[in-house]
């Protein structure tokens, strides 16, 4: 799992602070600096001219000492580079060797990792278990390292991925927990499916506690300095933690005051796992990844917490550069189609993505650092998105469709019972494919979300089913029954026979006696207890009843017709959204940028085209296109030169490098281009005319050599190559 690489959550400053003036002064409002943070990576390392991304903010891991060099003197080496900086260390495992080996408070800890049931437990490195967080452990993150960080004057701390394996809880710390939360004795999960949701509640619980308390302290401590502690959790997606069987507190997590926001961790890892559509299961990253990120931007939207988009050039699993950047490519156009988030961390640890020795391809066992034209294009890549607006703009195609989803999809995962199985999480992906595949940009919505207005209101058609997940709560069943009422159109698809309908729930003990989780629901709407499918009136709104589990509609061939002949009906003359257009393609705009998806396994195989004047940004040569022809299963990522708002205003528009101290005069444009070492930069730079003189110099002022400058008259641009240097390269061009 993205361990030894993750990502980064992000958070939102809640508004500007105003301080009292003194002597009757007027009152200085702070700079809300969560603005000047839009970009940011994370880093084990000091700085290094190889490793110098030129993001906002760099994210230094970890509280502990080098052999040559201290935890502040990392940190100082970014702040000299002019990086903000902030701070991040997992909650989960870490190198927290002196609290496990007793040199923290004399006595050992290794009985407070997860455990399976035989007894085996899960490492993720050496003496670094996945850790039952125990209020002595929590002492110990408190103590040893968040006070050191907000100490050396940080004030945006992240506590990545508090995550609690599924096949996990039979140690003597969960054990002791278990009491000290339920009061009775521990159960092992294995022998019902009762203690299998007792047991994934209390892990869930646990983190959710963990996090609550180690903000708490931060923000509290850091108010006691005079600063004010921002808290943020790079976290997996729900669709992700639920599919790879582990549980995480998740959207909950957005209720609590001292949490700022999150880092969307979702990258190639993650998206590659396979999943069922028509009978096949194969890796589909790009969908993968676009549910993934919608699951994040779902858990976040209406409570208007900072959020940042993570993406990973390569991944954990060594694999080759080929299929890096093919992936890359696909999660990356992915998260560019939310054009509501606009804050990214651009990678994960630059140090294994620049310095890293990797297969050059899947056929052969040499191995090579990253290749200059995928670095070149990665860069300028990630350059982008310093630049990238948010945008009210649509992604092309019927809008409405909604999916259900809710953080006790991770309750159900491990271990199976009475032979009910949900492969690879199709309960799922058997609501959503269907429709992402036929070209409907699907959205997902978080049942934990739903007392919030926005959070339904943009919904047509709502899909869900409790054969994979149970409500935690009945009060989530008001708010849907009221959204019905008012006009919106409900899909439930489940024969409601799987085991963990029966657990001692809300929904079947005290004054409840519901067979199922969703006869309560049906009974709200007034529908009787396990109606027959068909379809059924509910004030202005509709609820048809499917009596399959949305699995069926993927694991064999052919099978989801039923589901998407329904849904159509249902959006067309219940919901009276339009017609539902089925289509092999997403497309956005996005100011200067176009974003195009093209699908395979969909309903056509013709490929897309884009016609205009482009920049084709997956090309590290960066060309010149009036045409873009893209493939069912292929991306693109163009820079629309049309769309530019001001063409005689001379501008950089593509570059695998930052630019700086841009200074425009009336026949002469002059910047300077920082990137890392080692690297090769390509821009383009729209121009009123065709240059007369193209200079670059280093920073003593020395002219570079093997440099090369061309002029594309079409276009009005000039396409500058040379080497980066982290230093600066001063360009000056007169025409």
């Amino acid at each position: 799992m993205k361990k030894i690489a993750n990502c980064i959550i992000a958070c939102l400053l809640l508004g500007l602070v105003i301080l009292p003036g003194c002597n009757n002064q007027k009152p200085e409002a702070k700079v809300d600096v969560t603005n000047l943070e839009k970009t940011a990576f994370q880093t084990a390392g000091p700085w290094k001219p190889v490793t110098d991304v030129r993001a906002d903010v760099a994210i230094v891991y970890g509280a502990g000492d080098r052999k040559d060099m201290t935890f502040e003197q990392r940190v100082q080496s970014w702040r000299d580079r002019g990086y903000t900086t902030h701070f991040m260390t997992g909650i989960a495992w870490g190198e927290y060797q002196d609290y496990f080996t007793g040199k923290w408070d004399g006595k050992m800890h290794l009985d407070e990792g997860q455990v399976e049931q035989d007894g085996d437990t899960i490492w993720h490195g050496h003496m670094v278990p996945y850790i039952v967080p125990t209020e002595n452990f929590l002492k110990y993150m408190k103590e040893k390292h968040v006070k050191r960080v907000i100490d050396a004057g940080i004030d945006a701390i992240y506590m990545e991925e508090p995550e609690f394996w599924a096949r996990a809880g039979y140690s003597e710390a969960f054990k002791r927990e278990w009491k000290k939360f339920y009061g009775f004795d521990w159960r092992p999960q294995h022998e019902s499916p009762e203690n299998t949701y007792l047991a994934n509640k209390l892990k869930y619980h646990l983190y959710y506690n963990a996090l609550n308390e180690v903000f708490t302290y931060a923000k509290e401590y850091g108010k006691s300095k005079g600063m004010d502690v921002r808290c943020y959790i790079p976290t997996h997606s729900l669709v992700n933690y639920s599919q790879w069987q582990i549980v995480s507190p998740e959207a909950s997590l957005a209720s609590l005051p001292c949490v700022d926001g999150y880092i969307a961790q979702v990258w190639t890892g993650t998206s590659r796992e396979p999943t069922y559509f028509n009978g096949k299961a194969k890796e589909r990253v790009f969908e993968t990844a676009f549910l993934e990120y919608g699951s994040m931007e779902s858990m976040t939207a209406p409570t208007g917490r900072k959020i940042f988009f993570l993406t990973d050039p390569i991944e954990d699993w060594p694999r080759d550069w080929v299929d890096y950047k093919k992936n890359y490519q696909a999660t990356f156009t992915a998260q560019l189609l939310y054009p509501q988030i606009a804050d990214y961390e651009v990678m994960p640890w630059p140090d294994r993505i620049y310095e890293g020795l990797y297969r050059v391809s899947a056929n052969s066992e040499e191995k090579a650092n990253i290749p200059r034209h995928y670095s070149t294009q990665m860069q300028v890549m990630i350059n982008t998105l310093n630049h990238m607006p948010l945008s009210d703009n649509k992604v092309s195609g019927s809008e409405g469709i909604s999916v259900l989803m809710g953080n006790s999809l991770m309750f159900q995962r491990f271990p199976t019972h009475k032979g009910y199985e949900d492969p690879q999480l199709s309960n799922f992906y058997g609501q959503a494919l269907p429709f992402l595949k036929r070209g409907i940009p699907v959205k997902i919505v978080h049942v934990e979300n739903v007392s919030y207005i926005e959070t339904l209101k943009d919904t047509k058609v709502l899909l869900m089913t409790y054969s994979n997940m149970k409500p935690l709560s009945p009060d989530a069943h008001d708010y849907l029954a009221d959204w019905v009422k008012g006009g919106g159109v409900l899909v439930y698809s489940g024969r409601d026979n799987d085991p963990f309908q029966t657990v001692q729930e809300w929904w079947n003990t005290e004054d409840k006696k519901y067979a199922v989780a969703s006869d309560h629901l049906f009974e709200k709407m007034g529908i009787s207890n396990s109606p027959k499918e068909g379809e059924y009136t509910y004030g202005k709104g509709t609820v048809y009843i499917l009596r399959q589990d949305p699995k069926e509609f993927v694991l064999s061939p052919n099978k989801d017709a039923a589901l998407v002949d329904v849904v159509k009906r249902m959006y067309e003359q219940k919901a009276k959204a339009g017609t539902l257009e089925f289509k092999n393609n997403l497309y956005l705009e996005r100011g200067p940028y176009d974003l195009i998806a093209v699908m395979d396994e969909s309903v056509s195989n013709n490929p897309y085209t884009a016609k205009g004047m482009f920049i084709d940004l997956f090309d590290p040569q960066l060309p010149i296109l009036t045409e873009k022809i893209i493939l069912p299963g292929e991306q693109a990522y163009l820079f629309n030169i049309n769309r530019v708002p001001d063409k005689s205003k001379p501008q950089v528009l593509a570059a695998a490098s930052r630019v700086y101290e841009e200074k425009v005069g009336k026949k002469d444009y002059s910047f300077v281009s920082k990137s890392p070492l080692n690297t090769t930069n390509v821009m383009r730079i729209l121009l009123p005319s065709a240059p007369s003189a193209c200079t670059m110099t280093d920073k003593q002022g020395t002219e570079l050599k093997d440099t090369k400058w061309t002029w594309d008259e079409k276009s009005k641009t000039c396409l500058l190559t040379f080497e980066n240097d982290p230093d600066g390269t001063n360009i000056s061009l007169k025409w």
